[in-house]
């Protein structure tokens, strides 16, 4: 989360504080105390004013609240116009997506020591959040959509998720992308001619999930790279449970560990922009970093022969963030040739949604797994 901070506020006459946690940055400068005579219509207009609101009510009434303020910042997110091209409109839409986020994050809660909230009817949410960020020996304050996100992951991560062509489950950790939604890749990995059995980088790994598979299909070493510590805990937790541990080196590097490959795989965010939300790193690379660093990258750490598979959805072409056309020149510019490619189309319940404003783009777009070979 970087450099510790603080979150002050005054209560009952006295200034007080405590250790702000957010994987957002700073902290809010004004914090006043509420409870549950605070209207939502109060809430929204002291949210987006930029005062946040320290909940010292049941955490029931919070709960509620939220979801009156989810409603405000949902109509007005629809109230927004859009206008220009379609790549202006999609990034009038993300600024308004990110102000509801910064809304939504306003209401925080107070914790205890070892993470306990100290609010009438609050869950138990001690294992969930030594799991996301490990044991507390002070006092903190965590906005209640973060909280709720933490219990959405630790669930997640009770439960797994089943992977088909693994005939098994992964487990996801909190801060680790988890394919629930969007899994269409991963047929796409299991169905692909493998260039050879000998060794393959995974790029950005993850939860292992395709370090697993490479290894399931009978890749016989495999390095995989993240430059989340959360990330690599979470692989080499899942890759011990499948018993593959000992076929893949987990190595905390960006993008590429040292040396070649038969085969380096990346799957990296497929929309050029700036996350708003922790959740959304995995959809979202600023300027393009990653899939740039990767592409740039790719023929040094290939050995003759090899392949890299970009799996991508072109999803960011159809609002015309970045065309077909410049991801070929890239790709040429980069010393790389198309092998082949494989498309599959995404299982998202936003290509049906006409609340959407982009739901026209959602209902083409597809994922490709390019193959890719030294030119």
């Amino acid at each position: 989360m970087g450099t510790p901070q603080d979150v002050r506020w005054t209560e009952a006459g006295e200034e007080r504080s405590a250790r702000w946690f957010s994987e957002r940055g700073e902290p809010p400068k004004c914090v006043v105390v509420a409870d549950g005579r605070m209207t939502p219509d109060n809430a929204y207009g002291l949210a987006r004013e930029g005062t946040a609101l320290l909940w010292r009510g049941d955490f029931a009434d919070a709960r509620r609240l939220l979801g009156e303020l989810k409603v405000l910042a949902d109509q007005a997110l629809g109230r927004v116009s859009l206008s220009g091209t379609s790549a202006e409109a999609f990034r009038q839409y993300r600024q308004a997506q990110s102000e509801r986020v910064r809304v939504l994050g306003m209401l925080l809660l107070p914790f205890d020591r070892n993470s306990v909230i100290p609010l009438p009817g609050a869950p138990d949410v001690q294992q969930a959040f030594t799991e996301a960020y490990g044991p507390a020996d002070e006092p903190f304050v965590v906005s209640l959509r973060d909280v709720l996100q933490v219990l959405w992951a630790h669930d997640q991560r009770r439960k797994g998720f089943e992977v088909p062509a693994l005939g098994d489950r992964i487990y996801p950790h909190f801060g680790v992308f988890t394919p629930v939604r969007r899994d269409e890749y991963l047929d796409l990995v299991a169905a692909a001619p493998l260039p050879s059995r000998t060794t393959a980088f995974d790029i950005g790994t993850g939860s292992g999930v395709l370090s697993a598979l490479l290894a399931h299909r009978g890749v016989k070493r495999i390095v995989a790279t993240d430059q989340e510590p959360r990330a690599l805990a979470c692989a080499r937790e899942n890759l011990v449970r499948l018993g593959l541990a000992d076929r893949v080196e987990l190595l905390q590097a960006d993008l590429f560990p040292p040396g070649r490959a038969a085969l380096v795989v990346c799957n990296p965010p497929w929309v050029p922009g700036q996350p708003a939300s922790l959740e959304e790193r995995a959809t979202y690379d600023p300027e393009g970093r990653v899939l740039r660093g990767f592409l740039s990258g790719l023929a040094a750490h290939l050995e003759p022969g090899g392949e890299g598979w970009l799996i991508i959805s072109d999803f960011a072409e159809h609002v015309g963030l970045r065309p077909r056309s410049d991801l070929l020149a890239d790709f040429d510019a980069s010393g790389l040739r198309v092998v082949a490619r494989t498309d599959a189309r995404p299982k998202t319940p936003r290509a049906a949604d006409s609340a959407d404003p982009f739901q026209a783009a959602r209902a083409v777009e597809l994922t490709s797994l390019w193959r890719l070979a030294v030119r």
